[in-house]
């Protein structure tokens, strides 16, 4: 995964502590690989990330923003 800038107070606003110890429960594939120190921290990040993604979505990202016909479009 690409390293990004932090994510804005915005992003970190939107991630609930509901989210966080969810997000936190680590899959089996995620304990088989060790886990982390702090799955909640971890979770966080993650989430608020996600988040900052969302708001502010990278046209140039091949995950990012949504181009319009317009911006893709051959004009004559």
């Amino acid at each position: 995964m690409p390293d990004m800038k932090d994510p804005s107070p915005e992003a970190h606003a939107n991630v609930t502590e509901h989210n966080v110890e969810t997000r936190a429960e680590l899959l089996p594939e995620e304990q088989s690989a060790g886990g982390s120190a702090d799955p909640e921290k971890q979770a966080e990040m993650i989430l608020a990330e996600s988040e900052e993604r969302t708001l502010h979505p990278d046209a140039d990202d091949a995950q990012g923003g949504h181009r319009t016909s317009a911006e893709t479009a051959d004009l004559p």
